[in-house]
């Protein structure tokens, strides 16, 4: 049974498709189309599924979209008359987040698109799938058969956070918190707050938290109020997007209390850094509380977490630490990322009630570009090259960043979610205290205080860090050990902690081996790992990988076992005459 999940015209539009409860790809449109956070119908996401790939519509038993309509209008309806009139600006395009906009339409919309796109008056069935039962569908491929799902995000048809129970293929929804009692809005508005985009720049002010003080966590605990039994209240005294959503979402009383809102190119000073701090150290205390509360009421150790609050790696550290859960796992699309997929395994298992046999072992079911696409475009722009074999790379690429050279690494298909693990990432050494710096600086361009992840062999994850489990999807940033922060400064964020990823043999051999190659030259079993991408999403195609390194001060390029160093001006001219409409 070929399931296709889809979300069409809120943030992150893409497509998944999943056959017999195992993945077949996973795509978002942001990659195909370059326009990030996108809310644009998934034509180029489409294609990539099926026609790419010799598929049509037909092949497809059914549809799902990660959001049910009817509840949501029932939800709609009861926050308009809460604080009617005034609330009725919740209809409105600029009052709330983007999703509300498309959900209007309903699936007869998005039935009209596909007809248009496919050419045809035959479609298969198309589902609406609860949003947090979406989110909460990543349990089906998880390595537990029994665990406690936690569902945190902005809002979705009915809540804010949620909890379930699943064992084997069943979740039951265990409780939920109205639509507006949400840490997911409270930190999107409070980036707003601080000057940065909402629903996009959450992880700016994660990585500005560590450099912030004490100064307001007394008073920001008034803003996030625990309850008994693992409950939490948004204290709505501060803020009014319960009526006015995005467009106006703070009160007086919170400017009052924590000042002015920023405006967007403003120097950061320290009064943003510690509101960030407070912010993020306040809601860390909620998810703490939440999930402990969790842990009392339901036996099981293991603990799921999906939804946009579950990418807060920093909080996710401190559950595995501080609470009594033995194993905690994050899919790599936590976020709506992830929500056609999670649609998708719902109806599959839930509804259908099939069995699992499938866990999500990596992240690779993106866009794969064959040799030839590689080769044709390193020609196209008239590249030197040379072709290595596999340790010949490795072991070049493991000199090159010892050496202090910066490397674009690209291979395979790309990951699915918002981070690069390790197929389509830059690479540089950590243990160079400069790096951070340098790749901000000459790679990024982007605020300074943006960290870095050290990608690190799996078994020497705990003797580098605070961790003693797997974590091949960079959703956990554990303390680095005191005796090790000298070696690889550059891995080490403001607060003692690391955002890593650990990497397995198995799942990716060839990034493995360059970081195997890198600790037998130096005694260090990490790299760093950042985005191969220039504040755009992140490359998909050969094309852009090229595009990106010679519009960067990168070192090296390694396409595949294309390996290049050059970085003229005839390549980098013709780049740019090429590749102008794409950026």
């Amino acid at each position: 049974m070929r399931i296709m999940g889809m979300v069409s015209h809120t943030h992150d539009t893409g497509v998944a498709l999943i056959n017999d409860g195992r993945l077949e790809v996973v795509l978002e449109e942001e990659r195909l189309n370059r326009d990030k956070k996108t809310k644009k119908f998934p034509v180029m996401s489409l294609n990539a599924a099926l026609p790419e790939r010799d598929l049509s519509i037909h092949d497809v038993d059914l549809i799902t979209v990660p959001w049910h309509i009817p509840t949501f209008y029932r939800t709609l309806a009861w926050a308009i008359a809460r604080k009617f009139p005034a609330s009725r600006n919740l209809i409105h395009m600029r009052a709330h987040p983007p999703q509300q906009n498309q959900l209007f339409r309903g699936t007869g919309y998005l039935a009209k698109r596909l007809k248009e796109h496919f050419q045809t008056d035959q479609l298969p069935p198309i589902r609406g799938i609860g949003h947090h039962n979406s989110h909460a569908a990543a349990f089906f491929i998880s390595p537990f058969e029994e665990a406690t799902v936690l569902v945190m995000d902005g809002y979705g048809d009915d809540a804010a956070t949620s909890a379930y129970s699943g064992v084997g293929n069943q979740l039951n929804r265990q409780w939920r918190t109205n639509l507006f009692n949400s840490l997911g809005i409270l930190y999107t508005v409070v980036t707003q707050h601080l000057g940065f985009e909402a629903n996009r720049d959450e992880g700016k002010v994660m990585g500005l938290a560590a450099y912030g003080e004490s100064t307001y966590l007394e008073p920001f605990r008034d803003v996030i109020r625990l309850a008994s039994d693992g409950q939490y209240q948004i204290n709505m005294k501060y803020f009014a997007y319960d009526c006015y959503g995005l467009a106006r979402p703070m009160k007086q009383l919170f400017m009052e209390r924590f000042g002015p809102a920023r405006i967007p190119g403003e120097e950061i000073n320290q009064h943003h850094m510690d509101i960030a701090h407070a912010l993020q150290k306040v809601v860390e205390e909620a998810i703490l509380h939440v999930v402990r509360g969790l842990s009392r009421r339901f036996p099981s150790r293991n603990l799921v977490l999906v939804g946009g609050v579950a990418l807060n790696c920093v909080a996710n550290a401190r559950i595995l630490g501080e609470t009594d859960y033995e194993r905690v796992w994050i899919p790599p699309n936590a976020s709506d990322t992830g929500a056609t997929m999670g649609s998708a395994l719902w109806h599959y298992h839930q509804v259908v009630g099939k069995n699992r046999d499938f866990e999500l072992e990596h992240p690779f079911y993106g866009k794969e570009y064959s040799i030839d696409a590689v080769r044709s475009a390193l020609d196209e722009i008239g590249m030197e090259f040379h072709e290595l074999n596999d340790q010949e790379l490795f072991r070049q690429v493991a000199r090159d960043l010892a050496d202090g050279k910066i490397v674009g690494w690209y291979q395979g298909r790309f990951e699915m979610g918002p981070r690069a693990l390790g197929n389509r990432s830059i690479l540089a050494d950590p243990r160079n205290p400069e790096m951070k710096d340098i790749l901000n600086r000459r790679v990024k361009f982007r605020e300074p205080f943006r960290p870095f992840a050290p990608a690190v062999l799996c078994e020497e994850a705990s003797n580098w860090f605070g961790l003693e489990q797997a974590d091949p999807f960079m959703t956990i940033a554990p303390y680095v050990r005191r005796e090790k922060r000298s070696l690889i400064p550059s891995g080490v964020h403001e607060d003692g902690t690391a955002r890593i990823q650990t990497v397995d043999r198995t799942t990716n051999p060839r990034y493995y081996g360059v970081i195997e190659e890198f600790g037998r030259l130096t005694g260090v079993p990490i790299v760093l790992n950042t985005s191969f991408n220039r504040q755009e999403p992140i490359v998909a195609s050969p094309e852009e990988a090229i595009s990106c390194f010679l519009r960067t001060d990168m070192d090296v390029l390694v396409l595949g076992n294309y390996y290049s160093r050059d970085h003229n001006a005839a390549s980098v001219e013709r780049a740019s005459q090429r590749f102008a409409s794409r950026w």
